[in-house]
């Protein structure tokens, strides 16, 4: 099975237990916070994939760090993680837990290509009509570049809608060039 498979089955179940718990929102953090240590923490890494250190060694350390910090169904989590030596694939089950609560939640998140810097009364115009068009809440994340010279470009997911004044002067110019019958 590949890592992605993996990684989506996990973050059902903890979205399941997230919501057992009432905290969709607190266990995306966890996962998020931990993802985050996991990849930037050498020692936490080396740690949870030493082969030398027993699975019941690194379930105990998990239990002590984090008793008190997090909820304990999130720590049997990361525990059965350990168990079935899939605490490598944290990041992964993190970024798909978010999407999970995403869709629960009714989000989608959007690319908003534009060629200058937005004001915040913009990025919010854009954001409701994102919203309005697709039904659901969109969040924008907003990328700047000056080469489509003006206008936006949104990708939500495979569908682009490319409303930029490049794309717009690129088929003017091809009509224009067009020999007429």
């Amino acid at each position: 099975m590949r890592d992605a498979t993996i990684a989506r089955n996990y973050a059902e179940t903890l979205l399941e237990l997230a919501r057992r718990a009432g905290d969709l929102h607190g266990f995306g953090q966890a996962a998020d916070d931990l993802a985050s240590a996991l990849q930037t923490d050498r020692t936490l890494r080396l740690f949870l994939e030493s082969p030398r250190v027993s699975e019941a060694q690194k379930k105990q350390v998990l239990a002590r760090a984090f008793e008190g910090q997090l909820p304990m169904l999130f720590v049997r989590f990361l525990q059965a993680l350990v168990t079935h030596r899939r605490q490598m694939l944290l990041p992964e089950i993190a970024r798909e837990y978010q999407d999970l609560v995403d869709q629960v939640e009714g989000r989608l998140h959007a690319s908003v290509t534009v060629a200058s810097e937005p004001d915040d009364a913009a990025r919010r115009a854009v954001s409701s009509e994102l919203s309005r068009a697709y039904g659901k809440q969109v969040v924008p994340h907003f990328v700047v570049n000056p080469a489509i010279l003006g206008g936006i470009v949104v990708r939500v997911g495979d569908t682009v809608l490319d409303g930029s004044v490049r794309r717009r002067l690129a088929s003017l110019r091809s009509r224009m060039l067009t020999p007429r019958a």
